[in-house]
């Protein structure tokens, strides 16, 4: 079982999903040349996996998640590497039960240059879905709607291209 299959189990409170992240790829017709177009295409960029600590509640709205611990990775076609260094995963219950999450983290890669990246996302689950979380057990990428938005900066030569990147993920 692969880990983008899998949400990553945290004891009795909350997993993170293997995040799959795609670029988006620039169109072939150039912004304002033809016809107004909604379509976008994308290419797998990466796999991002980030074992979690327990959360504190900071109220009845806001939980910080420590993204600590060994083993969290990422890896795909152009990169490989693991997450280093301090990382915060702040979650916010909306009004409406959809989780609001803000979260920030450095990779470094198998040739040590260094990645921070940011994302936002929205997370919607069933009530059914939150009590199996809840529960402490496991549920699979399509079980609740997630979405995200990573961005990227680097200094390295090598891996300068990503910070132009806005990726989406799921």
């Amino acid at each position: 079982m692969r880990v983008a299959d899998v949400i990553a189990r945290t004891p009795k409170w909350m997993a993170v999903p293997g995040i799959l992240i795609a670029v988006a790829v620039a169109m072939q017709n150039p912004a304002g040349a033809g016809e107004p177009s909604t379509s976008v295409q994308t290419e797998y960029l990466m796999t991002l996996h980030a074992p979690l600590a327990p959360p504190l509640a900071v109220d009845q709205s806001l939980l910080v998640i420590g993204a600590s611990g060994p083993g969290g990775w990422v890896e795909g076609p152009r990169i490989k590497g693991k997450l280093v260094g301090s990382a915060g995963d702040w979650l916010r219950v909306m009004p409406s039960g959809v989780l609001r999450q803000d979260v920030r983290g450095t990779i470094q890669t198998d040739t040590n240059d260094l990645i921070f990246v940011s994302y936002n996302s929205a997370i919607q689950c069933s009530k059914e879905q939150m009590d199996r979380l809840n529960a402490g057990e496991e549920l699979k990428t399509g079980d609740c709607y997630f979405i995200t938005a990573p961005t990227f900066e680097t200094k390295s030569e090598k891996y300068g291209w990503m910070n132009a990147v806005q990726a989406v993920g799921r």
